[in-house]
């Protein structure tokens, strides 16, 4: 039996806004499953090696549950335009570059190494429409030691004719050829991707359902993001009262379903989300670089939504899901003050929730260093940090939200596995 113990102060979030804080604590691992969090050392495992990590913050990686993996060149930039015309300056001509399969092997593999260093070892992630560009990602994610869920996009109409596109017939075939060279992947799985529903004529919407339903994939796509959108979605589902019908109408609407942004879902739209099932994923930064507003975070985790982050690069300009997790406690206060101060902002712990325990729930984890769990975990050091006084492990915490040193990240596991090390 393969045992791992790490040693040194212990942070995870159990709850939405409470923490699980043990000073000097081991989490110990079996075979790469968490078997629990201990202030002292159970005497079974007595003589097994510990990775001492002194005083250093043990805390648990980051799930990011929506992100563009071929818009990581273009990282920071077209940030003065809107979403539709960002997509056609920007989006679509970065994208197009990923039919050259040496390309992409070189961009994959170093935005899976990113990931890692920067411990983030979960995803729901886009790839674009190119298949075998699509399977070079996964082997590189694979190979990084990052888990979870790849689509190869869906785009079979208002796309970008003559840099990006594919017919509804190609679409289909190539989305058969990629679901078939994913069986060999042990930690990188699958996932149905429409782009959004202004991309997919109805005939590919409906046999994207029924591949859904036959192979009980998952599904990710966008959802009310911007208000040019959901016009556009209006004119071209005129029988589909609200977006997210277009979604459900064709069997791509359930508890595995992921959806992007949600700004302006209304109490309607927020309940199908909520009876459903289905998973928000609020992406703070690419909402306000893009203009596209601010999602009422506070008022879906009211109602009983489940709510994760995503960095949504390149709309997003940071893939460090620490920054991430700042700019949805940010994005909290600026919709608090549009409210008229009649909703509460994100507290610190309750982002960190939101960053780790909410988006790793959709790989079925318990929260927090649960047992059971697989071992997801970060060491962070801050010990080159100025101090304006002892810290306390929350403090710390907080801190490194807005704040580490070069360096930070000393060690990320993965699935059991230590995939970084620093040393």
């Amino acid at each position: 039996m393969a045992i791992t113990i790490l040693k040194g102060a212990i942070v995870s979030a159990r709850s939405l806004g409470k923490l699980d804080i043990t000073e000097k604590g081991y989490l110990v691992a079996e075979n790469g499953v968490i078997t629990g969090v201990f202030p002292v050392l159970p005497e079974h495992y007595a003589g097994a090696p510990v990775e001492d990590f002194g005083d250093a913050l043990i805390l648990q990686s980051f799930a990011d549950l929506h992100l563009h993996a071929p818009q990581y060149p273009m990282l920071g930039m077209g940030m003065d335009l809107p979403l539709l015309d960002w997509l056609n300056a920007y989006a679509f001509p970065t994208e197009a570059r990923f039919a050259d399969p040496d390309y992409a092997r070189t961009i994959y593999r170093e935005l899976a190494h990113e990931l890692i260093s920067h411990g983030t070892t979960r995803v729901c992630m886009f790839s674009s429409l190119h298949t075998d560009a699509t399977l070079i990602l996964m082997d590189e994610l694979e190979k990084a030691g990052v888990t979870g869920f790849v689509g190869k996009v869906n785009m079979d109409r208002n796309n970008a004719p003559g840099v990006l596109e594919e017919t509804t017939e190609e679409s289909k075939q190539e989305t058969l050829r990629w679901l078939e060279a994913c069986q060999d992947f042990t930690h990188v799985k699958p996932m149905l991707t429409p782009r959004f529903t202004p991309s997919c004529t109805d005939e590919l919407m409906a046999f994207l359902g029924k591949l859904a339903a036959e192979r009980d994939l998952p599904v990710q796509s966008h959802l009310s993001e911007n208000s040019a959108e959901i016009a556009w979605v209006r004119q071209l589902h005129p029988d589909c009262r609200q977006y997210w019908e277009t979604y459900a109408k064709y069997g791509l609407w359930n508890d595995r379903t992921v959806m992007a942004h949600c700004v302006w879902s209304d109490e309607r739209e927020r309940k199908a989300m909520r009876d459903a099932g289905v998973t928000v994923v609020h992406c703070a930064d690419s909402n306000q670089n893009i203009c596209s507003g601010v999602a009422p975070v506070r008022v879906m985790l009211n109602e009983g939504l489940k709510v994760a982050l995503g960095s949504d690069i390149a709309g997003g300009d940071h893939l460090d899901m620490f920054d991430v997790v700042a700019s949805a406690i940010r994005a909290s206060k600026a919709r608090r003050m549009m409210d008229g101060w009649q909703t509460d902002f994100l507290t610190v712990p309750e982002g960190w929730y939101l960053g780790t325990s909410a988006g790793a729930a959709y790989f079925g984890e318990q929260p927090g260093f649960a047992p059971g769990n697989p071992l997801h975990a970060i060491v962070l050091a801050d010990d080159r940090l100025p101090q304006p006084h002892p810290l306390t492990p929350a403090e710390r915490l907080e801190r490194c939200v807005y704040r580490r040193q070069p360096g930070a990240v000393r060690a990320v596991w993965s699935d059991g596995r230590k995939v970084f090390s620093a040393e």
